[in-house]
């Protein structure tokens, strides 16, 4: 092969490379803008869910509601008293919670927000809720007294605003906090990492790692920092006869 012909060959080579590596970059660009178009669509269909106006056909307590579409909404981030059921006795404030969550919900467009988790164990979908006028009535039901901060990751995006409207109504003493009382006060050992508290003699919190573990000197001082009581240690925290309930 002479120099020209080898020249000529390698000319020939270099375009159809070139070609070749334009073609893949166009391909791969092609594939990514799919990609992209595809992730921004699914986005697009979340928020417009997100933005969809709904109506209450039954308010169940303080935290939870009944859609017309018969779906079953939790309030995340809180936790109210509990109305009598089965063998379970109204708590102090628990029909209070109720009456005043009704009153806010029955006659008006609700507007639900979801986070990381859209359901929880019993199918229930979770959701920070929102009137028209913008309340949100999670952090109302904190503010008037009638629920507690519950803190539950990864759902954590309003953590800030619940708590703060908690200390608002510890504070002002409204609802579950007026006459507060704690009868035989004693250290309480928080979990930093589920941000539930316990007391010293539960099995629970002795089985706390000494790096995540945390002492309280009152119920209420765990409340002000964002913990919550433990279901399997603490059943109640409250005082019947300060709310003005007499126990069954």
């Amino acid at each position: 092969m002479n120099y020209n012909r080898f020249v000529w060959a390698m000319k020939t080579k270099m375009t159809e490379f070139r070609k070749y590596s334009i073609f893949k970059l166009q391909s791969s660009f092609s594939g990514f803008a799919v990609l992209f178009i595809s992730l921004l669509l699914i986005t697009t269909a979340e928020n417009s869910t997100a933005q969809t106006w709904h109506t209450v056909r039954w308010v169940n307590d303080g935290d939870t509601i009944v859609l017309n579409s018969g779906q079953r909404v939790r309030y995340i981030g809180i936790n109210a008293p509990e109305i009598d059921h089965e063998d379970q006795k109204a708590q102090p404030h628990g029909y209070a919670a109720r009456f005043f969550h009704k009153n806010l919900v029955m006659s008006q467009k609700i507007r639900l927000e979801f986070d990381d988790e859209r359901y929880d164990q019993y199918g229930r979908m979770l959701a920070y809720i929102f009137l028209q006028d913008g309340s949100f009535l999670n952090a109302r039901l904190l503010r008037a007294g009638l629920a507690f901060y519950l803190y539950r990751a990864p759902n954590v995006r309003y953590d800030k605003i619940l708590l703060k409207s908690q200390l608002d109504a510890m504070e002002s003493k409204n609802g579950l906090w007026r006459n507060w009382k704690e009868k035989n006060a004693t250290l309480i050992i928080g979990n930093i990492n589920s941000r539930r508290f316990h007391n010293p003699s539960c099995s629970y919190a002795k089985k706390i790692k000494s790096k995540n573990k945390v002492v309280f000197s009152s119920k209420w001082d765990a409340f002000r920092a964002g913990y919550a009581p433990s279901k399997k240690c603490i059943v109640e925290f409250w005082s019947y006869e300060a709310a003005g309930v007499k126990p069954q």
